[in-house]
């Protein structure tokens, strides 16, 4: 009797495997099938002829199809099997896999992949600007890590710094009084704050509610509010404030290829790309400005062709982009700025900070909060032991829709928040034991609807 293992499903004449799977499998979720191979699928569990095992050969050799019963996804925390390593377990990320040792993908692949820092360019030091009174530009939430950069670019660095601070209906109250404490202990920062008018929000909120069943639009829409003040300024740089295994995740999450690690560094890549430009009489991009026009113009018209062709894809911003153009009246001045900013060359450049080098060889949660409190009078979130996604009310509804989604194979993304607790566990930014109370009590891995969820509910109303 040959069965369809768990976790496989058909979907657009593919098979699609929904987890991370381990060794020379990793990020190899999706197998190519014909319509014989379809029509023997569905008819299973059966016992399989010649033929039909004949045909679904290369299937079987991938595991995807065996003799053995299904294993059963676990219902809960208490069920779940943990990496001997780090926190990660097949309760947050249904279908992850271990190997014989007892190790998860992301403690597996560590030699391999423990340098996925940043898909932007990585820059040691920031250059005073001659043409701008700014230096360098932070998307600034109030969280964790954007005030710790905020803290290192203008007290150590010495930096002027344009803090942007897009207000959300859901900003935490402890992020709130962050960014006001922010602004009387940094005299090196200009704070400007915005905030779209709530008929225009819940617009597009309600638009990426039926499509990702949360609102979260960070940072895309603060970039389509944002980028015309960078242009008009003159900022040569600009910095998201993601810490590494945010951008390490990405590459767990069948979103950003070894490439896109290694694009920034690429001789090859950036010639060819400047020349491209050179032959249509437009100025050779420098160091992160590819970056930033691919970021920006995605938001304002969708995903490019050759990323179509290559197979990645972004659920999340492809979701948020389409939730975007239901207010079409907030992209005349994105598009124009893009515009001009390519034809300029005055297009400030998305890059970042290692995290790790700049915190002493390790970005440690507990260190940089203690720091944080007394440099920028920086307020903790309301359970002090939370150190994941520290600015928002819904954060945890955020992960509760995306762990099931996930969970029931409703959409491939894995939850974000899954992934980049498991790598800073693994990294050491934070203990096993540290990481496993936030699963437990701060984030939103639940099969039953949790309260804040109605916080996000009665915004929409």
């Amino acid at each position: 009797m040959y069965y369809l293992q768990n976790r496989w499903k058909v979907k657009d004449k593919k098979l699609v495997y929904y987890g991370i799977r381990r060794g020379e499998n990793l990020n190899k979720n999706k197998l190519k099938l014909t319509k014989r191979q379809r029509k023997i699928i569905s008819t299973l569990p059966k016992e399989l002829n010649q033929k039909e095992i004949a045909c679904l050969k290369k299937i079987i050799l991938s595991g995807a199809v065996a003799e053995s019963l299904p294993a059963a996804t676990p219902i809960s925390l208490a069920e779940a099997k943990f990496c001997k390593r780090c926190s990660a377990n097949d309760f947050i990320i249904p279908g992850l896999e271990f190997n014989a040792d007892g190790f998860c993908p992301m403690c597996e692949s560590e030699p391999l992949t423990k340098n996925f820092k940043s898909v932007v360019p990585l820059i040691p030091d920031i250059p005073k600007a001659k043409k701008s009174r700014f230096d360098v530009a932070v998307f600034y939430t109030g969280g964790k890590d954007s005030t710790y950069l905020l803290y290192y670019l203008s007290k150590v660095k010495k930096l002027r710094v344009l803090a942007l601070t897009w207000i959300i209906p859901y900003a935490s109250d402890s992020a709130l009084k962050s960014i006001e404490n922010a602004g009387k202990y940094l005299e090196n920062v200009e704070f400007v704050t915005r905030r779209i008018n709530d008929s225009d929000l819940k617009t597009i909120y309600r638009k990426l509610y039926s499509l990702n069943e949360n609102t979260c639009a960070c940072p895309s829409l603060a970039y389509v509010l944002f980028y015309p003040t960078l242009v008009a300024e003159k900022v040569p740089y600009f910095i998201a404030g993601n810490e590494p295994a945010q951008m390490a995740g990405l590459h767990f999450n069948g979103m950003a290829p070894k490439i896109a690690y290694k694009f920034p560094d690429s001789k090859f890549l950036n010639f060819a790309i400047n020349l491209g430009r050179i032959l249509t009489l437009r100025p050779p991009l420098k160091r992160g400005q590819f970056h930033t026009l691919a970021t920006m113009k995605q938001l304002a018209y969708g995903r490019a062709k050759i990323v179509k062709l290559a197979g990645y894809e972004n659920e999340l911003v492809d979701n948020v982009t389409s939730a975007i153009h239901t207010v079409p009246k907030i992209l005349p001045a994105f598009k124009a700025a893009i515009r001009k900013s390519s034809w300029s060359g005055n297009i400030p450049a998305f890059v970042q900070i290692d995290f790790d080098e700049i915190s002493g060889g390790k970005y440690d949660w507990t260190k940089v909060k203690d720091t944080i409190i007394k440099e920028c009078g920086w307020v903790p979130p309301e359970d002090s032991g939370k150190g994941l996604h520290t600015s928002c009310k819904i954060e945890k509804c955020k992960e509760f829709s995306q762990f099931n989604r996930f969970y029931h194979m409703r959409s491939t993304m894995i939850p974000f928040s899954a992934i980049e607790i498991s790598l800073a566990s693994r990294d050491k930014n934070i203990t096993r034991e540290q990481a496993i109370y936030e699963i437990e009590n701060t984030l939103g891995f639940s099969l039953n609807e949790i309260c804040e969820c109605e916080i996000m509910k009665e915004y929409l109303k």
